[in-house]
């Protein structure tokens, strides 16, 4: 059968524009979170446990709030949990921006930008595209808002280092709040109508009247599904760690912070390129051999970092390479999980996957803070990245890419 998007009155064209455009701001502020970890506990005598714990407890409730926010929105829409998660965004920022005490760090930092990001990141946005798009749109819709989500990280990173030296981290996090605002705007042209949901020929025909515990219980029996989501936790160990540590690790090595600004700015520019090539080659290729050599591939480049030289050479290099694979797992990952189980729900069951994700980012992001105290260096955490990148790509392999097998007739209790 022929997929049917859900009506709009905006083209596509606006529809990725808008998305992609909301995936630049929300993701900006959040993948220059490093900048501001020297400075803020400089100023307030913190350790960096204090800071990378603020930031593991945003990425873990960022993880905690995606399959709810998804659910939300594949029920009632996805406009008004744009709005909601864009204003607690906001508001955390601008509470990171004048906290006293770790107490205060973790609630803007941590629970108030954690849970906005779940209501406002990209992740909304491939769930919006899912629906409101043609079926031959997607694939590289996806690829696109995950690359407009890296160039947000391009930009972002230089901007701050520019903001924090002219008028100071404190106003530069408001400066970012203010630009997460200009989602409410934008989020207009991925209003759905509620309970609206879309054809599936991406996936198996929808179960009639499938319930939402339903389609839990279905996803987490299927095997492939499951090992998606496993391999997915690595992707957010590897960034989350690198995200929040490697402006600092940078530092200790004796490279002025501009290197590392820059060195996240080009993360975000190559992920880009990679982001877009994934979402092509997902239409062209195996998605669970994609996924395998991206993993794979990271741990090569990880691996190359810490055994050469630090210097700005190596860094601008590394940032290139585990830039174009950065976030090139995003597009295989959704696209699987709609070919697994349509589009219907999409954006929640997708969301389940990115909570292993964000499990895995607040244990990078926690333990390279942790054991940064106790033994003075990072070296543990970089081989434990890569020793993940080598499982997960190890994990994908054996993922089946077909729809899952429906049971003729399942009708839900009432």
């Amino acid at each position: 059968m022929s997929a049917q998007p859900v009506r709009s009155r905006f083209a596509p064209e606006i529809i990725v524009l808008s998305g992609c455009l909301i995936a630049l701001i929300t993701f900006g502020p959040r993948a220059s979170a490093g900048l501001f970890q020297i400075p803020m506990t400089i100023e307030h005598g913190w350790g960096r446990d204090v800071f990378g714990l603020a930031i593991a407890v945003q990425n873990l409730l960022w993880g905690v709030g995606q399959p709810f926010a998804g659910a939300v929105a594949d029920r009632f829409g996805a406009f008004r949990v744009l709005c909601a998660g864009a204003i607690l965004y906001a508001a955390g920022l601008v509470v990171m921006a004048y906290a006293t005490s770790p107490g205060m760090l973790q609630l803007g930092a941590g629970v108030l930008i954690g849970f906005g990001l779940s209501g406002c990141s990209f992740n909304l946005v491939l769930g919006a595209f899912g629906k409101l798009l043609p079926e031959h749109w997607r694939p590289m819709a996806f690829g696109a808002g995950t690359a407009a989500g890296s160039f947000g990280q391009f930009l972002f990173p230089p901007i701050g280092n520019i903001l924090i030296d002219s008028i100071g981290w404190n106003q530069a996090l408001v400066v970012f709040a203010g630009s997460v605002l200009l989602v409410l705007p934008l989020s207009l042209a991925l209003a759905t109508r509620p309970g609206a949901k879309s054809g599936a020929s991406a996936g198996p025909a929808p179960a009639p009247g499938q319930s939402i515990a339903q389609a839990l219980s279905e996803a987490f029996r299927h095997r492939s599904y499951v090992l998606l989501v496993l391999g997915f936790f690595t992707c957010g160990f590897q960034l989350a760690f690198i995200t929040a540590h490697l402006p600092a690790y940078l530092k200790d090595a004796g490279l002025s912070a501009a290197i590392g600004g820059w060195t996240l700015a080009v993360i975000g520019l190559a992920n880009a390129f990679g982001s877009l090539t994934s979402g092509w080659l997902s239409t062209r290729m195996s998605k669970r051999w994609l996924l395998a050599w991206i993993y794979l591939g990271r741990s090569v480049a990880i691996a190359a970092f810490i055994l050469l030289p630090t210097s700005p050479i190596t860094s601008i290099a590394f940032g290139i390479s585990i830039g174009l694979l950065w976030l090139s797992t995003v597009p295989p990952t959704s696209s699987l999980v709609m070919l697994m189980f349509g589009t219907r729900y999409m954006a929640m069951l997708y969301g389940f996957a990115f909570f292993s994700h964000q499990v895995g980012g607040f244990l990078g992001v926690w333990l390279g803070g942790a054991l940064y105290e106790l033994y003075g260096n990072y070296t543990l955490v970089w081989w434990l990245s890569v020793g993940l990148g080598i499982a997960s790509a190890l994990i994908n392999i054996p993922i089946k890419e077909e729809p899952v097998e429906r049971i003729p007739g399942l009708q839900p209790a009432e």
